[in-house]
């Protein structure tokens, strides 16, 4: 019934679709899950690493240039103590000198020694070279405290012009120098730092345009799997929707067929066999007659074959009218429902209500048929399976639809774990002429059975 076809890559004969395509999608999602967790770790650690040396940057530059900062104040102090020194005219100042000198000395050489020892050979000669040209100075002020005022105030402006001022520009050039170094090496830290910047923006963008293109080719493939997952389902769906037609349109045939078959052989029951056993029995009346009336044994077989006759009479006109109760076509539909009730009950401890209600007696007939063997097989359930003791049928039509609800009082059952054929069977018929078939159960509390079909417009 259904058609197999073979896609590449969609199906394969261990199941659909092929685990192969799954394994293959599966990798790809997480090859590009694993590609975007590598591209944001190893941007973080990056991202640490550029604050670390940033933070080291910073830290080196103020281990640098914060000595430098009060070596140079230190030093401009101390040139104007110099200053001061020689153009004061106070003598009482002169026996705080030389104490105030050597605290500023022992200052200067002190920050001198902070300076970090990781110090580039460049920016080393530089820090030697102010250590220089300090003691140098120091060297020229020893002996100008020895000088006597009048010493001191005749050469004063003579030493300041000649020693104190050029020495004091060599030593602030070389503290300058030591700071444009310091700025340099800053800078060129920034420099790199910005490089580095630079490489992990530029290796960030790779990795994101390789995630964007695999994500794209990614999503490019899942859409074009996921339809050739949807062309295949609905393929598969109109061949199911195809074969559930042919399958009730078979069904609608064998039903029709078996409709015509019992009422083939229930005619030829009725006009065949009856006829014939109807003058057989005619014909053992005859012989009954013709007997002497002396003759006792005669008369007695002629009694049996006339009983047997007439049970046999019974019989088939029984078999006659389940297969399809001529009064169904002469009386109609609730005339048969009728009869039906009777007999269920006659052959059943069942007793069996009918009421119809506005019940016309020119329904179709394929909805007389249905009808007649849904409250039949109905009623054989409920006196077979669910000992019920009563049993009521109701039929209503109002102007675009027929109602029918059997109900007994029987035990009862689960209508989604029991499905019979018979239940089956009767839904078919239901769906067959569009209706709605529903069973409303609870193990022990009866059964209602609820058939509703829409009448054809005339």
């Amino acid at each position: 019934m259904f058609s197999q076809v073979s896609e590449p890559g969609l199906k394969s004969e261990g199941g659909w679709p092929s685990g192969k395509l799954r394994l293959t999608l599966l990798i790809g999602f997480g090859g590009l899950l694993a590609l975007m967790v590598i591209a944001g770790l190893g941007a973080l650690r990056l991202a640490r690493q550029l604050h670390a040396q940033q933070e080291e940057i910073r830290q080196t530059f103020l281990a640098h240039s914060q000595p430098l900062l009060v070596l140079s104040s230190s030093i401009y102090v101390y040139n104007d103590r110099i200053q001061e020194y020689l153009m004061s005219q106070d003598s009482q100042a002169d026996g705080l000198t030389a104490g105030e000198f050597t605290r500023l000395t022992a200052e200067i050489n002190a920050t001198l020694k902070k300076y970090p020892e990781n110090c580039q050979p460049e920016e080393r000669a530089l820090l030697e070279s102010l250590q220089q040209l300090f003691s140098e100075q120091q060297g020229m002020l020893n002996p100008v405290l020895s000088w006597s005022r009048e010493k001191r105030h005749r050469q004063a402006w003579h030493f300041l012009n000649q020693q104190v001022l050029p020495q004091r520009s060599r030593i602030l050039e070389t503290s300058e120098r030591i700071a444009n170094w310091n700025s340099q090496q800053l800078g060129a830290s920034d420099r790199e730092m910005f490089r580095s910047f630079a490489s992990l923006q530029a290796r960030q963008t790779r990795l994101l345009a390789t995630a964007l293109i695999a994500g794209l080719m990614l999503s490019l493939a899942s859409a074009f799997y996921l339809l050739r997952l949807e062309q295949e389902g609905r393929r598969r769906y109109q061949e199911l929707a195809r074969s559930r037609r042919e399958l009730e349109e078979l069904s609608a045939r064998l039903v029709d067929a078996q409709e015509t078959e019992r009422r083939s052989i229930s005619r030829e029951l009725h006009d065949e066999v009856g006829q014939s056993l109807g003058a057989l029995l005619v014909e053992a009346g005859r012989l009954a007659a013709a007997v002497p009336a002396g003759n006792t044994q005669i008369k007695d077989h002629v009694d049996k074959i006339k009983s047997v006759a007439e049970t046999t009479v019974q019989t088939v006109r029984n078999i006659a009218l389940l297969l399809r109760p001529s009064m169904l076509d002469d009386l109609g539909l609730i005339a048969a429902l009728e009869w039906q009730g009777r007999e269920v009950s006659r052959r059943s401890e069942m007793e069996v209500e009918v009421q119809s209600e506005g019940v016309s007696e020119k329904i179709p007939d394929e909805y007389r048929i249905c009808i007649y063997r849904l409250v039949q097989e109905a009623l054989n359930n409920a006196a077979r399976h669910s000992s019920a003791k009563n049993a009521r049928v109701t039929v209503e039509q109002t102007a675009d639809k027929i109602l029918v609800r059997v109900f007994d009082d029987g035990r009862g059952f689960d209508p989604q774990r029991v499905r019979g054929l018979g239940i089956l069977g009767m839904e078919e018929r239901v769906r067959r002429l569009g209706g709605i078939f529903a069973i409303d159960s609870k193990p022990g509390s009866g059964t209602t059975l609820k058939a509703e079909f829409p009448l054809p417009r005339s």
